[in-house]
């Protein structure tokens, strides 16, 4: 009997190119460990130029046709991928789960997020608004239209995996561009599994291809390539950079949403147990493995000693697995972990406490895996490294502050701004700390994360470039604006 992981997907996940299943050109693949118990789950393709090149071309022989569908057609066919979506959403759910090493409970809610992203976008296929407007010219009328760009190259991140696929598949393809996603090479079955399903329910061949591999083997070249017009990526902000300076050499449009180093404020008058919850969510849900996670906790000094009592309780309360009674699972792979242990060590070097965590787990049920204990550390310098740099797991750090305007100071204190959060009964602080805070999300009394489909998500500073996805300002970086002008000859009526 196949163990279940083989039920799911192949052995050996492929590329998506042109309607297609094709392996690298090279022949070569790499393994894709679960990160629960270290077991090869998969060998996946190892994609380079030459396999980029291959879906770049069959990219570029669907753009015509697809650019043609009129965008209502686009999104009823957008509609059927959603529709096949929720069909397999349970399996799609297991993937997830067995490639992430996150709960199948929280899986399926991940895909059922994706499968409500891709809803919103396939209706926007009925509401691409243009705009008609007055002109300063007598016989003169103005409008504007949108267009697609072309081929859209799609790179993501391995922490929210079928969130991320449609979260960058469904505004690329509503727009009448074809697309080509690198899928993370820590969750290649979750994309294969979304290209499978374009096919069965009929999506064009090439106005969908996936492509597996490493990011500097086969994300490069997707991103150099002279013919993608548009690169979207989801990730860190230093392979952000290389991107950037990468795609820009050639004016490619860019979209970057990258990290964060996010703070939630707990006030004097917050309602603690509340408040408690959600930074438990919001440092350690998925593993802290969210570009919005809750990693600097600044309290009020009245309420510091009460509260940080309140979180290394509860914090050893959680528990750590791959089922659904457990809080969190392990982080993504064994590169990962080490990194953030290294961090960990090296603050406490520098004089900080670690209150609870800090460690790998090494018993016998977890040491196979890669976990990270949930930690909380104290007495950290806001200029240390570890105070500025993302560490993408359960770790947060306490910091204690005076008052309001102190708080409002330490949290924009950041080469980041992405989300925030403030706990409060005062509407007087809530309404100024939304104002003042330097994030793109601002939240009250619940956590840092937690966008929706409808609502733009992108960051200040370092967390970004100024885009925003999703939403309906997606649209804006996957479609071109053209002008029109028509004059007419009143003595031809």
């Amino acid at each position: 009997m196949l163990p279940i992981e083989q039920k799911l997907f192949p052995v050996e996940i492929p590329n998506w190119i042109s309607g297609e299943e094709r392996l690298a050109q090279s022949g070569d693949l790499f393994d894709k460990l679960n990160p629960a118990n270290g077991q090869r789950l998969s060998r996946v393709a190892r994609s380079r130029a030459e396999d980029v090149q291959q879906a770049v071309t069959a990219a570029r022989q669907a753009q015509p046709a697809w650019a043609d569908t009129p965008a209502v057609q686009r999104g009823m066919l957008l509609h059927k991928l959603v529709v096949g979506m929720q069909a397999r959403q349970e399996e799609i759910a297991r993937i997830v789960a067995l490639e992430t090493g996150k709960s199948y409970k929280d899986a399926h809610g991940e895909t059922g997020g994706a499968i409500a992203l891709g809803l919103f976008y396939a209706s926007e296929g009925q509401r691409l608004y243009g705009r008609t407007t007055t002109s300063g010219t007598a016989n003169k009328y103005a409008m504007t239209v949108r267009q697609p760009i072309g081929v859209a190259g799609l790179i993501i991140a391995a922490n929210t995996p079928i969130a991320n696929v449609a979260w960058k598949i469904f505004p690329a393809m509503i727009c009448g561009n074809t697309a080509i996603l690198k899928a993370a090479e820590d969750t290649p079955a979750t994309a294969w599994i979304v290209g499978q399903i374009a096919q069965e329910v009929g999506l064009p061949p090439g106005v969908l291809n996936i492509i597996q591999g490493y990011g500097e083997e086969a994300g490069a070249p997707l991103v150099e390539h002279p013919d993608v017009g548009v690169i979207s990526f989801t990730g860190s902000t230093e392979v952000g950079r290389l991107i950037q300076r990468a795609a820009g050499a050639r004016l490619a449009r860019v979209s970057l949403e990258l990290g964060g180093k996010n703070p939630l404020v707990v006030c004097d008058d917050a309602d603690l147990d509340n408040a408690a919850k959600w930074v438990l969510l919001s440092a350690f849900s998925n593993a802290g493995q969210r570009c919005a996670s809750g990693s600097r906790i600044i309290i009020f000094d009245s309420i510091y000693e009460k509260f940080r009592e309140m979180l290394v309780e509860r914090t050893k309360m959680l528990k750590l697995g791959p089922t659904d009674d457990d809080d969190l699972g392990p982080v993504i792979n064994e590169g990962q972990l080490n990194n953030m242990l290294a961090s960990v060590e090296q603050a406490q070097q520098q004089g900080a406490t670690v209150l609870v965590g800090g460690t790998r787990l090494t018993d016998p049920e977890h040491r196979a895996g890669f976990y990270m204990t949930p930690t909380l550390i104290e007495n950290v310098d806001p200029q240390a490294e570890i105070s500025a740099c993302e560490l993408f797991g359960p770790i947060a750090i306490l910091y204690r502050v005076k008052d309001f305007d102190e708080a409002l100071r330490l949290a924009n204190d950041s080469p980041y701004g992405l989300t925030a959060c403030i706990h409060t009964r005062s509407i007087h602080r809530a309404v100024r700390f939304c104002d003042k805070v330097q994030a793109g999300v601002a939240v009250v009394n619940a956590g840092t994360y937690g966008s929706e489909p409808h609502m733009p998500f992108g960051g200040l500073k370092q967390s970004g470039n100024g885009s925003r996805e999703p939403g309906t300002e997606a649209l804006d970086i996957y479609s071109e604006l053209k002008d029109i002008y028509i004059n007419i000859d009143p003595s031809q009526l």
